[in-house]
């Protein structure tokens, strides 16, 4: 066992002021609610679950599809535009918003994170921010996106990525740290042999 002095004192950790956004009760509804019925339904009938979430305050637009296994923290803070997917095993920790644009994909696994600590404070706080998904972006399998990202339309994150800053649109972007690497888009006109 270590000697060493810790830096932070948990004991002196507070979230009181932070705002779930509903009572306890209604959130441990949810918990319950998704804990039973989602693994339950049969992958075709994203519908259902789709409905469960905007029964819970969640904007879902029309066509997505949303896999059974996909997990949503507190649902009145998410909003998914049409035809977009949520994957298998995707965390949507959304103690903060998250908008996820039109037609995008969240592949398998993926995190996106609206929540951190501050790590200069010995209080460990909580620090919040929210997370921007732009139209038609495709984060791959298992990446993390951290709070305050926003990922630009048409922007693609490669698989196990880590996102730690914003990304631009229309770009590949890959790695840990995530960075743009080259163009998604062809200029108008030009053909790919």
């Amino acid at each position: 066992m270590t000697t060493d002095k810790p830096f932070v004192d948990l004991r002196k950790y507070d979230q009181s002021w932070f705002d779930r956004g509903r009572a306890g009760w209604y959130i441990l509804l949810w918990w319950l609610v998704q804990a039973i019925a989602f693994p339950l339904t049969p992958q075709p009938l994203s519908i259902l679950r789709c409905f469960l979430l905007r029964l819970f305050g969640a904007h879902i637009g029309k066509g997505v599809l949303i896999r059974p296994t996909a997990r949503f923290t507190y649902p009145w803070k998410i909003s998914i535009g049409n035809y977009s997917w949520i994957g298998d095993d995707v965390v949507l920790y959304s103690l903060d918003e998250i908008n996820i644009g039109e037609h995008c994909v969240i592949s398998q696994k993926s995190y996106l994170c609206t929540g951190s600590h501050d790590i200069q404070d010995p209080a460990f706080g909580l620090k919040t921010a929210s997370i921007i998904i732009g139209n038609g972006a495709w984060v791959a399998a298992d990446c993390f996106v951290a709070p305050g990202v926003e990922i630009g339309a048409n922007a693609v994150i490669g698989a196990r990525s880590s996102v730690f800053t914003s990304m631009p649109p229309g770009q590949v972007c890959l790695g840990s740290p995530c960075r743009p690497r080259y163009s998604r888009l062809l200029p108008q006109g030009e053909i790919k042999n």
